[in-house]
């Protein structure tokens, strides 16, 4: 099957750019965070904002105003710009992953490369979605600069060039079980990210006071891994439904499928924990970061270092 070298090129154009743009939004999401002021400077400000009233010759009292300032504070200018970038690197990237299946003419997941581009779009959109619902907009550079990381070594170290998929990658389930797998682990990102954090914040530690509240950290978590479990569910069921078809068994305890499993299992016992009052808080926080760390330790040292029926899916 031909490739369109052009197309392909556009595609690697763009996913440069939006990893560019993602970095420069960072950036100023953590301006942001280093800028802005504390909920009980906040305050201070908004009561000298108003004026005091007085006793008019009528003998009526009138109320004090408040003074709007004219211009939105820094930080929150900084954060909105942050946002803006966001959205133009989530349109790059879906520019990328478009051409990059345009060209080779499959779903643009058959690498290690497009899997991860794949990922780190799905971590971006429910970034995206979880700052409007909750005010964590300040937590975009500990969100990016991961994403930024993963998208960089996949431009560089994992790279492969556009090109049709071994014949063992032939399947619609390529389709369906890839990229379920691949956008519920972009999604536990967040929430990854998300209980680490909370552990920070809920330390009592002063250098950790400008992250959200615990409470807000802990229910981001929570409900974006209520989201992402089932999908990370339904993948591991397709991938042994394929693996029953091109391998003759459903489950055959290869190290991509074990570590899987097992990271399934700690997602398990943390929805467990955190529905069970007696877990919630730090514990239930560690267990999610323990899965999350092993959603990591599963993209990258199992598919790179060791050797198992998953290794098809490699550097290219």
């Amino acid at each position: 099957m031909p490739v369109n070298a052009t197309l392909a090129t556009y595609s690697d154009w763009t996913y440069g750019a939006a990893v560019a743009i993602y970095f420069f939004a960072a950036v100023l999401y953590l301006c942001e965070a280093a800028f802005a002021r504390p909920a009980k400077a906040r305050e201070r400000e908004f009561a000298t904002a108003v004026t005091a009233g007085g006793t008019q010759a009528d003998g009526t009292w009138t109320p004090g105003l408040v003074t709007a300032p004219e211009r939105r504070p820094r930080a929150e200018r900084l954060g909105r710009m942050g946002v803006a970038l966001t959205v133009l690197g989530v349109v790059l990237q879906v520019a990328s992953l478009v051409l990059r299946g345009l060209a080779t003419e499959r779903a643009p997941w058959g690498n290690m490369y497009e899997y991860g581009s794949l990922l780190t779009f799905a971590a971006v959109v429910t970034w995206l979605v979880l700052a409007r619902t909750f005010p964590i907009r300040r937590l975009g550079g500990f969100v990016l600069v991961p994403i930024v990381i993963l998208m960089f070594l996949g431009g560089t170290v994992l790279y492969a060039d556009a090109a049709p998929v071994q014949p063992a990658l032939q399947s619609y389930w390529l389709v369906v079980h890839v990229s379920v797998i691949s956008v519920s682990s972009g999604v536990l990102l967040v929430p990854g990210v998300a209980s680490v954090l909370f552990l920070l914040k809920s330390s009592g530690r002063a250098r950790f006071h400008r992250l959200p509240d615990a409470d807000v950290l802990d229910r981001v978590a929570y409900r974006s891994t209520v989201f992402a479990f089932p999908l990370f569910t339904v993948g591991i069921i397709c991938g042994a439904i394929w693996a029953e078809a091109a391998w003759g068994r459903f489950w055959g305890w290869d190290p991509k499928e074990t570590v899987a499993f097992v990271a399934w299992v700690v997602y398990a016992a943390y929805l467990h924990a955190r529905a069970t009052a007696g877990w919630r808080g730090r514990p239930a926080a560690w267990i999610n970061s323990l899965g999350f760390a092993l959603t990591v330790f599963n993209l990258f040292f199992i598919n790179l270092v060791t050797t198992g029926l998953h290794s098809y899916a490699g550097v290219g």
